[in-house]
């Protein structure tokens, strides 16, 4: 079947009766994605693992994605991208605040090959606490209190005196922001 000029939306419902069409869609999105993702993890092969991550998500979620006014296909697949991203990086942030204090330095030990894992983590939070500074104050306190410290939409709305909604749409624009601000450095 010629899918040259099917929608992705299309596309997509076409691989999820046969898998041999989601290629396609691999094909249009993999180096646009590794770009974004590389702009904010800064490691190729993690970047590489969080888009792979992204597309089986996409795959594995495709029947819940119903076309509506305004919101396409790529809109979906990025905000997939992103928060599987955000979802590492929580992860990544998580694993370092638990083994930092076993940096073998201060144990006058050989360095392991993890050394360069905990360098690479520390250039992220770095480049991550780089587009928060550049960020409006407003959006960079909810992104800091939702994925750095993983704060719940209640406490967030609480300490914000936000509604949920107001909430989700300001997480959703800021995160949109870093993604920007992120591209730029």
């Amino acid at each position: 079947m010629d899918t040259e000029n099917l929608k992705d939306e299309d596309i997509l419902k076409l691989a999820l009766k046969d898998p041999s069409h989601f290629s396609v869609l691999v094909d249009k999105y993999q180096a646009a994605f590794l770009r974004k993702v590389f702009g904010i993890i800064r490691n190729r092969e993690e970047s590489e693992d969080i888009v792979q991550e992204a597309f089986v998500k996409i795959y594995t979620y495709g029947d819940k994605f119903k076309k509506q006014a305004g919101i396409e296909f790529k809109s979906w697949a990025y905000k997939i991208l992103m928060n599987t991203a955000f979802t590492h990086y929580r992860k990544v942030q998580k694993t370092t605040s638990n083994v930092e204090y076993l940096d073998p330095v201060l144990y006058d030990e050989k360095p392991s090959e993890n050394t360069e894992d905990l360098a690479t983590i520390n250039d992220v939070k770095k480049e991550v606490g780089t587009v928060l500074a550049k960020m409006p104050e407003h959006f960079a306190r909810v992104l800091k209190l939702y994925y750095l410290e993983d704060k719940s939409y209640r406490d967030i709305c609480k300490a914000e005196k936000l509604s949920i909604p107001a909430l989700k749409m300001r997480l959703f624009r800021a995160k949109r922001i870093f993604e920007k601000l992120s591209t730029e450095i």
